[in-house]
């Protein structure tokens, strides 16, 4: 223990010196995240295929992950031993003193000296020696080049104890060996938790021995992937069920121990007491009515189908099948969910309304509550600790559960004051499901925008904490829900790199974080390690954005152009000019006032690395013009207010962009002025269909015009019954006329869909009139 103690404090000693006498900038080194303390000096320390590792043989699968780089990279494997030579070595210390994620990484021209008091802490300082090495180590081509690292110390821990990434693979069913795959880029980003979601309304993903049935029924649906998520049919009893999968108990085993070898903890997710169809469907008897169901094979809302609290073989079966769970996930934490149950069932079902008796329960909100507080007393009683979302503090929060909340960082503050743990995932910055980029050009997501820089700015703590809170925060985490992600590459996009930026919020101390070197340290070392790794990052956070403002008294319109990246090289063209690395560079904002046709792209070093921005801004009749509206839009999706429909902008598939105005049921009316008679060849309504969002196309569009706004004459409609549709889109629906007419007052008469098939309300989406 002496020596132990001894090399700690000369450790620490060298750090100290050595940042004073630091010969070059340290902001050479591109680690992400960045590390807590760092120095470097002039020299470096070369791996070949004489360097050995020196490990005890209870850390020998650690070391492994650098002797496999070496020999897909290299072509040669570094030696492991016990013994240590005089010079050209690695060498793991043990440090009994340090904090369990704490390491220590010392270069010099002999040796590499990591320092760590376990697994994790040897894990990270691997990771990050990878970074410091050539990019090509990440590849599986052979090449002879120089294997070199700086001379270096860094001392280096977390700032939070949960440092999460989560999975879905209940909606859609992802291998064990993408599972695995992804659990080496968390540990590469010094991530700690992995998330299991096992469970949810389209599919039971783990193997319960003592209830097959819910692999053999819950792990399959009807196969409807050529429909939307939420335009998907209800399947009937007895169709066939072929889309699923499920992890055996031996796979589940082998993930675990996969990642216990990473240094990374398994929290699974069994949820209760809703998104639980696929378990009804192969156990009905859970249930408040016992009605025989499919596993849906898409969205469902509202989710009513949940487990029966007034049934005692309810709590029977899930206590059987946590017992299970436990025996194969040493995690601290077992995730019960507890989000989003409709209790409409619990409020007519005898059990429940007994079981309100019983206990003296004033309302269904108490009856989950108590629910919850059953579970939670089951798992502390086998050493655990209960962690739902945050609606598990509805009714009351069980004593000694973990809130994750999700629905902002509201429940998180709330469960902190109660002073129980807290995990923060707000929906707002950590919900990778989103859109990263401009929806009209990225992959179909579930909604929302949210963008690589927004992910960087999150802080779990919440400035109105006080300090006695703030010590309940755990750290952070990014889910990934599955709806619309089916395969390892698209799961693989809406991760990267996104969860780049999550590891630097939950590790580097706050005071670190910085924007712009962040930024240059993705763009120059991790991206090109992602791409070596073969993962199919997104690049969109390099497409460029323009926001546009609008002056209605000179119907001009001002053009900015910005990227998420700080001094990034931003071309343009107008109208058919070819788009290149020659085309002229964005130095102040544009300024139109015709229909104008712009192309825009960041370059870098002659090379384009993300999509070109194509826009038509149309200066057409009616902008700036004198809008009336009957009804008015609702207080929700304003858009722009009275010029929302005549200011050139357009609305993008993101319908919370700020450039759509909504109508609730209502039809709507809308008379513009366009001041003196005008010809007029064609009128357009842009409109958007986002059915599993409630919003419809119009079932008909009718415009009239007028000289003196009083007498109205029809100059064409058109009528379309309504279609399912499962992808969202946009659509301008045109009258346009063989001949053109004179008016000065156009009267636009648009009919709402009013109610879904489903029995919802129904919204209308408009963006702009065009008159031309």
């Amino acid at each position: 223990m002496i020596k132990k103690v001894t090399l700690i404090v000369l450790c620490l000693l060298i750090i100290s010196c050595e940042s004073s006498e630091n010969t070059v900038d340290s902001n050479n080194i591109q680690i992400i995240p960045e590390p807590e303390q760092m120095s470097l000096r002039d020299g470096e320390f070369t791996f070949n295929e004489n360097t050995k590792i020196i490990v005890p043989d209870s850390l020998k699968p650690v070391a492994e992950i650098l002797t496999e780089k070496f020999s897909s990279a290299a072509g040669w494997k570094l030696g492991i031993s016990t013994d240590k030579p005089e010079k050209n070595y690695l060498i793991f210390k043990l440090d009994d003193e340090l904090e369990k994620e704490t390491y220590l990484l010392e270069s010099d021209k002999e040796k590499v000296e990591i320092t760590a008091s376990g697994i994790p802490g040897f894990v990270y300082g691997i990771q990050s020696l990878r970074q410091l090495l050539p990019i090509k180590i990440e590849e599986n081509s052979v090449r002879e080049i120089d294997w070199s690292i700086p001379f270096v110390s860094i001392k280096d821990s977390p700032r939070y104890k949960w440092r999460g990434s989560h999975l879905d693979v209940a909606r859609h069913f992802f291998e064990k060996e993408y599972i695995k795959k992804h659990l080496d880029r968390m540990a590469f980003l010094k991530l700690n938790t992995f998330h299991f979601h096992l469970v949810d309304d389209q599919g039971w993903r783990i193997e319960i021995k003592k209830y097959p049935k819910l692999t053999e029924v819950g792990a399959f649906r009807v196969d409807h992937e050529d429909k939307h998520w939420n335009a998907r049919p209800t399947p009937q009893p007895g169709e066939k069920a072929t889309l699923g999968g499920f992890y055996s108990q031996a796979d589940i085993k082998e993930i675990v121990a996969y990642a216990e070898k990473l240094g990374i903890t398994v929290v699974p997710e069994i949820e209760m007491p809703a998104h639980v169809m696929s378990a009804i469907a192969a156990y009905p008897e859970l249930s408040c009515f016992e009605n025989e169901i499919m596993v849906p094979s898409g969205g469902v809302w509202p989710i009513t189908d949940i487990y029966c609290p007034g049934k005692e073989n309810t709590f029977e079966f899930l206590e059987d099948v946590l017992l299970e769970v436990m025996e194969l996930f040493p995690s601290k934490y077992i995730h019960v969910g507890g989000d989003e149950a409709t209790k409409t069932n619990w409020e007519k079902c005898p059990d429940c309304q007994g079981r309100m008796q019983e206990e003296d329960l004033a309302n269904v909100e108490e009856l989950q509550s108590y629910f919850i507080q059953r579970m939670e007393r089951f798992i502390s009683s086998h050493d655990r600790v209960l962690i739902g979302w945050d609606e598990i503090l509805e009714g009351g929060l069980a004593p000694g559960a973990t809130v994750m909340s999700w629905r902002g960082v509201q429940g998180g503050w709330e469960a902190s004051k109660q002073g129980h743990d807290v995990v923060m995932t707000p929906g707002s910055h950590m919900y990778f499901d989103h859109y990263q980029g401009d929806p009209d050009t990225e992959p179909v997501a579930f909604g929302g925008y949210t963008t690589l820089s927004k992910v960087y700015e999150f802080d779990p703590i919440v400035d109105s904490m006080s300090i006695e809170q703030k010590k309940h925060v755990l750290g952070g985490q990014a889910n990934l829900w599955s709806e619309f992600i089916d395969s390892p590459s698209h799961s693989e996009y809406m991760l990267f790199p996104r969860l780049v930026a999550l590891s630097e919020v939950v590790w580097s101390p706050k005071e670190k974080k910085d924007w712009k070197v962040f930024s240059e340290k993705l763009k120059q070392n991790i991206l090109p390690r992602l791409e070596a790794m073969n993962i199919n990052y997104a690049k969109s956070a390099f497409a460029v954005t323009a926001e546009t403002e609008v002056d209605l008294d000179s119907e001009s319109l001002k053009i900015s152009l910005e990227n998420e990246f700080p001094n990034t090289e931003i071309r343009y063209t107008l109208n058919d000019n070819t788009l290149n690395e020659s085309s002229k560079k964005y130095t102040q904002p544009l300024e139109i006032s015709e229909t104008t046709k712009l192309k825009a792209a960041v370059f870098e070093n002659g090379r384009q690395p993300g999509a070109v921005l194509e826009k038509t801004f149309s200066f057409h009749k009616a902008v700036g013009k004198k809008v009336r509206y009957e009804p008015i839009y609702h207080d929700s999706y304003k858009g722009p207010e009275d010029v929302g429909l005549v200011n050139v902008l357009r609305g993008s598939l993101n319908f919370h962009d700020g450039q759509w105005q909504g109508w609730l049921v209502d039809d709507v009316r809308i008379d513009i002025d366009l001041d003196e008679l005008t010809e007029i060849n064609k009128v357009s309504v842009g409109a958007m269909e986002n059915q599993g969002s409630g919003i419809y196309y119009p079932l008909k569009v009718s415009v009239s015009i007028s000289e003196n706004g009083n007498n109205y004459r029809s100059i064409g409609s058109i009528s379309r019954e309504f279609k399912e549709n499962g992808n969202p889109e946009l659509k301008d629906f045109s009258i346009e006329l063989e001949e053109s007419v004179e008016g000065r007052f156009i009267k636009v008469e648009v009919d709402n869909l009013g109610h879904s098939p489903g029995g919802g309300d129904s919204w209308l989406f408009l963006d702009e009139i065009v008159v031309e």
